[in-house]
């Protein structure tokens, strides 16, 4: 399965010209749907979040559930959970959360291990974006249980990277390495592509917490060569800074600091450029402990604040909670 997503969002869009033409609800709930996750995987997720919503706005349950059987997936839930997936990128961690909360009771009362497992994932994803490590872990111990009952190895591959990480995380980072390798190899044995540059940033970050940046910075380059060839813009902005961070760790000469630094920058031109809150907070933390140690304390803080005080909600997670420390310490006196 070749990951192409401008053609993709191409035959997406066709597809809902089709639906309007007809006027069938049917047909552009499904349109909707196509098109939303089409654009949420290429970064643009305010528009992904519009058409994804109005799916969910033409689901009726009486009679859309049959589209579960008929395309794998019941449309309702997975457009649900997708829209739920952006809010995350666009900077409403808390929002993310309560609605993944309120979609996976849906999901178990449908009694479609499919769209349970698809529902179960993405909560892991959001579970590990908030960075909620044993959250995360869980929710992947779930996927691969359900996964392997029911012969899914699709899920289980990409919740055997979740498991990874989280252990990686909770310092049992070459069991943690492991697992991830392995799961991305089950997962391109199914012959899939897409997702692959979010998972391979697991892995850099896994290989980063045990000092082996090489071989961090060696996963994120395959995974910028993915986004380059693939249109698979999602995670970008986070491979960017993740790149930055890499360099960051190595020792090396100013040139390579100045390359670090590029790669920083880079991550907050995209991220403001797909309105990835999140995106741009992390890398505006990054870059504002790079000016830190530079001296430049006044720049970093007029870097940070604008984007930090844009948040309402998301305070208690570890993005926000870095944010207001590293501002609490450029305001220090010195």
């Amino acid at each position: 399965m070749r990951a192409d997503h401008g053609a993709a969002a191409e035959l997406a869009e066709e597809l809902l010209r089709l639906a309007q033409a007809q006027g069938d609800p049917a047909l552009r709930l499904e349109a909707h749907r196509a098109l939303g996750q089409s654009l949420c995987w290429r970064g643009q997720f305010a528009p992904a979040r519009e058409h994804l919503e109005q799916a969910v706005a033409l689901y009726n349950p009486e009679h859309h559930r049959a589209h579960a059987a008929r395309y794998g997936r019941d449309p309702g839930l997975d457009s649900r959970c997708y829209a739920v997936w952006t809010l995350c990128f666009l900077g409403s961690p808390d929002q993310a959360l309560e609605g993944i909360q309120e979609a996976l009771p849906r999901a178990q009362a449908l009694s479609h291990p499919f769209t349970l497992a698809v529902t179960l994932i993405i909560a892991g994803v959001i579970h590990q974006l908030r960075r909620e490590v044993p959250a995360a872990q869980a929710r992947a111990d779930a996927v691969i249980a359900l996964s392997t009952e029911h012969g899914f190895p699709y899920w289980r591959a990409l919740a055997t990277v979740i498991h990874g990480w989280a252990l990686a995380v909770q310092g049992r980072g070459e069991e943690g390495i492991a697992q991830m390798q392995q799961g991305l190899a089950d997962w391109r044995a199914t012959g899939a592509e897409f997702i692959r540059p979010y998972y391979l940033a697991l892995l850099a970050e896994g290989y980063a917490r045990l000092g082996q940046t090489a071989e961090g910075l060696g996963a994120l380059t395959e995974a910028l060569a993915l986004v380059q060839r693939t249109g698979e813009r999602m995670y970008e902005a986070e491979l960017h800074r993740l790149t930055g961070e890499c360099l960051l760790a190595q020792e090396g000469t100013r040139q390579k600091a100045e390359e670090a630094e590029a790669c920083l920058q880079q991550a907050l031109a995209v991220a403001r450029a797909q309105g990835a809150k999140s995106w741009e907070l992390r890398a505006a933390v990054s870059l504002g402990r790079v000016w830190q140690r530079q001296g430049k304390r006044a720049e970093a803080r007029e870097l940070l604040a604008p984007i930090y005080g844009w948040f309402t909600e998301g305070f208690d997670t570890s993005d926000l909670q870095e944010a207001r420390a590293l501002l609490d310490a450029l305001a220090e006196v010195t």
